[in-house]
């Protein structure tokens, strides 16, 4: 459950730096640009992103177990390599990558699971980017997609990586039309699950503190460390 969470997590991620700060020229312009276009405007702006913190709404759909599963709570990110995700519906758990270890607090079970942050050859290009070294216009193929729901204000963006990656097929991005503010990221993995994150209350540069992404072990709970972690 954890790494399956940590791969998708680092999959989602490259794509979440998208705002009304977006090039004036893309936001103005009164037909669809091509796909290629509209993912080097998003590049662009994920460059100059250092941080952000959002509300969301995660629905998992599908996979091998056929279930459905909804999420709630808030994420903070900076780069490179930190983030804070804090489920708080339908029941606690946490999880912080403090750039070079990821643990994962389950409280109901009174569970800790620690873990390395994946080393840049064990990666995808989603990774790579999240860090600062990938890009998506070279690292993935964009597409335009239709999806039942997608409101007329709106864009929808797939993103095939160019070189396979593990855990997950594609991407989804959900922009809006006229500031590409982030609304959906839609990933599909390999057993033919779908996960999507619907954000709200989204701010980004708000300088956060790297206190945020440390994480100390509570007393009474079960260790588990994976990946050579050490004591």
């Amino acid at each position: 459950m954890q790494n399956a969470f940590i791969h998708l997590t680092v999959g989602l991620l490259l794509s979440f730096w998208v705002s009304s700060l977006a090039p004036r020229l893309l936001a103005q312009t009164p037909f669809r640009p091509d796909p290629t276009t509209l993912a080097s405007a998003l590049q662009q702006h994920y460059d100059q992103v250092r941080d952000f913190a959002a509300d969301f709404v995660h629905v998992y759909e599908g996979g091998a177990l056929r279930m459905k599963a909804t999420e709630k709570g808030t994420v903070l990110i900076k780069k490179p390599g930190k983030m804070r995700w804090h489920y708080n519906t339908p029941e606690e758990k946490l999880f912080v990558f403090d750039g070079r270890t990821i643990y994962a607090y389950f409280r109901d079970e009174a569970q800790v699971t620690v873990s390395s942050m994946p080393r840049d050859d064990e990666v995808g290009a989603a990774v790579l980017l999240l860090t600062g070294r990938g890009d998506l216009v070279k690292d993935f193929r964009p597409e335009y997609v239709e999806l039942p729901d997608l409101a007329s204000d709106s864009y929808a963006l797939r993103l095939e990586p160019i070189v396979p990656a593990p855990d997950y097929t594609s991407l989804i991005l959900v922009v809006g039309r006229s500031n590409l503010m982030l609304h959906q990221l839609i990933s599909t993995d390999r057993q033919g699950g779908t996960s999507t994150f619907r954000f709200s209350n989204l701010e980004e540069n708000l300088g956060i503190d790297d206190s945020h992404f440390s994480f100390t072990i509570p007393p009474d709970v079960e260790v588990i460390r994976h990946d050579g972690v050490p004591q």
